[in-house]
């Protein structure tokens, strides 16, 4: 009986000291998540023109769609205030047309709700408006398979980006 407990806990370890930050799955895990950020705001800083850094995203889930919307944080940053309207206004012309190539590229995957979003083009409407500190593109649907997906698209861009805005409807 002392040998099976002496080999259990020699075992055990033995195992937990192979468990090293570098070969742990959490870690892995965790390695992964960083490269993936990373990755998001290497992409998003080159496809949007301006630094992540320098702005602040927000997505907000409405009960008729929803409302992408990117801010400077430096009161007179007035060239990145431009670039984010010259980009939101891109995206609004982009949406509209059906093409949502700058997320797929900047996420490096196609979205959530990208497939509906497309199949349902004709049932969404997107609109780009200037605000004091940037501009947001309002996104409006009456559809509700249409409004799931618009929202199962905010919802991911809430996680990837990190922004800590709230994922219920407002």
């Amino acid at each position: 009986m002392r040998r099976i407990f002496l080999t259990s806990v020699l075992g055990l370890s033995l195992a937990a000291s192979a468990q090293t930050p570098t070969n742990c799955p959490m870690h892995d895990q965790q390695g992964t998540s960083d490269q993936h950020a990373a990755g998001v705001d290497m992409r998003g800083d080159h496809a949007m023109g301006f630094s992540h850094e320098a702005t602040a995203h927000h997505f907000t889930l409405l009960s008729d769609g929803g409302i992408i919307e990117v801010d400077i944080k430096a009161d007179h940053d007035d060239a990145t205030r431009n670039q984010i309207r010259t980009h939101l206004a891109h995206i609004a012309t982009m949406f509209s047309a059906n093409d949502f190539d700058v997320p797929m590229f900047i996420h490096d995957t196609v979205p959530p709700g990208v497939p509906t979003m497309k199949g349902k083009h004709d049932a969404i409407t997107y609109a780009f408006r200037p605000t004091d500190r940037g501009g947001q593109v309002r996104i409006t649907t009456h559809d509700p398979e249409a409004l799931k997906a618009v929202h199962d698209f905010l919802n991911f861009q809430i996680i990837d980006h990190r922004t800590g805005d709230p994922n219920g409807v407002k």
